[in-house]
């Protein structure tokens, strides 16, 4: 029914990846495949719900009607089998915002925030803007797959400066979707020494084939109470521009900090399309991602079978869930800085540097984004491999 492999002309549209890769990554004719965007159409559904209320012409403030809050619930119960109360449910233009709103909400200037590093860098960014201290728990890299340090996590879950962990589940960039098992270790040591947990769930509709997403709240009274889920469907169906997600808190104390937080932002209502967009999307979007996710397995079938055919210094590091595939570049023997200008001046495409997920952590890795027609991505990787033969 989607034709995924349509080529939309995004320049001059004021898009953030391809209006300035230019100017972001200083080269000439670069293939931008970096950030979190996907070149894909939205479903016709929610297209047709836009058109609609534009046609209508007047645009004043809005608010989430109960409708919002029904298609919320009904896809978490629905894709995720998690039950939760339209009271739990706090709107918020984005998880970013909401991340550092959060921070700001329960902690001090002075706290750790408890990071697993290489992890998406706003993280970051989130806890040193504002004067809180990044406390890493870095992930263990072995036999090319990801997995949590749990020793290390119940070491520094003792700091009493420790208030805060902010857990990326699907995680971004490495692609791992966490087992139960790991979730309920981490919850246990992170409720023993009074450690809130922050769930960024965004990624948590893009799990590929034969794995599958546990929301950390969802799995027990204990864990639903300890912890603060973040969602959006900006993700899962490139609806990033309209700056709609959810904070989901089922503590009502904590809900109302947090509401009085946003509130001390100037932060009430929505967008009136992104609200109309998710409940769109919600409602009748999941034709389309489950066609989505079909197309995304192809194209990670496709990077696969060609690095590993062409380039195979480069090492793949196996997603579980995402568009965005962790590459492991460190065979080519270059540094960070000679990796990024030759993935720039060489391959001529933008990607994002692995450094940036985690100084060390991410030291000689590449973030690629697959999310695009497969032609786009052949384009891609033949520029890699050409570059590469060229070493």
């Amino acid at each position: 029914k989607y034709n995924f492999d349509k080529k939309i002309k995004r320049y001059n549209t004021g898009s953030v990846k391809w209006d300035l890769v230019n100017e972001l990554f200083g080269g000439e004719d670069l293939l931008p495949m970096w950030i979190a965007d996907m070149d894909f159409e939205i479903p016709e559904p929610v297209i047709k719900a836009l058109r609609d209320r534009a046609i209508q012409g007047i645009f004043g403030y809005t608010a989430c009607m109960p409708s919002y809050y029904e298609a919320t619930i009904e896809w978490l119960k629905k894709r995720h089998t998690w039950q939760i109360e339209k009271e739990w449910i706090v709107f918020c233009p984005g998880v970013v915002p909401a991340l550092n709103m959060l921070i700001q909400t329960f902690t001090i200037p002075g706290d750790k925030v408890i990071l697993q590093l290489p992890v998406y860098y706003p993280f970051m960014s989130a806890v040193k803007n504002n004067g809180r201290i990044i406390e890493n728990n870095p992930l263990i890299f072995k036999n090319g797959r990801y997995q949590m340090n749990f020793d290390d996590l119940r070491e520094k879950a003792k700091d009493p400066l420790s208030k805060l962990i902010v857990l990326c589940s699907p995680h971004n960039p490495v692609g791992r979707v966490w087992t139960k098992d790991e979730l309920i270790q981490l919850g246990e040591i992170c409720i023993k020494n009074e450690i809130l947990i922050i769930s960024d769930e965004i990624h948590s509709d893009l799990i590929l084939n034969g794995f599958r997403h546990t929301p950390f709240a969802s799995i027990s009274n204990d864990f639903l109470k300890h912890s603060i889920t973040c969602t959006s469907p900006s993700k899962t169906f490139n609806l990033a521009g309209l700056q709609t997600s959810n904070v989901i808190i089922s503590d009502p104390e904590k809900r109302n900090e947090f509401s009085q937080k946003l509130d001390s932002n100037g932060i009430h209502s929505p967008n009136v399309f992104g609200a109309l967009a998710l409940e769109a999307a919600y409602r009748h979007g999941e034709d389309w991602l489950n066609q989505l996710l079909d197309y995304l397995q192809n194209n990670l079938k496709y990077l696969k079978d060609f690095i590993h055919e062409k380039i195979p210094k480069i090492k793949v590091i196996e997603p579980e869930a995402t568009y965005l595939v962790w590459l492991d570049c460190r065979e080519l023997g270059l540094n960070r800085n000679e990796l990024k200008k030759f993935m720039l001046g060489e391959a001529k495409v933008a990607l994002d540097d692995g450094y940036i997920f985690g100084k060390s952590e991410g030291d000689g890795f590449e973030r690629i984004n697959i999310a695009c027609p497969k032609a786009t991505l052949k384009k891609g990787l033949k520029r890699i491999e050409n570059a590469v033969q060229n070493l």
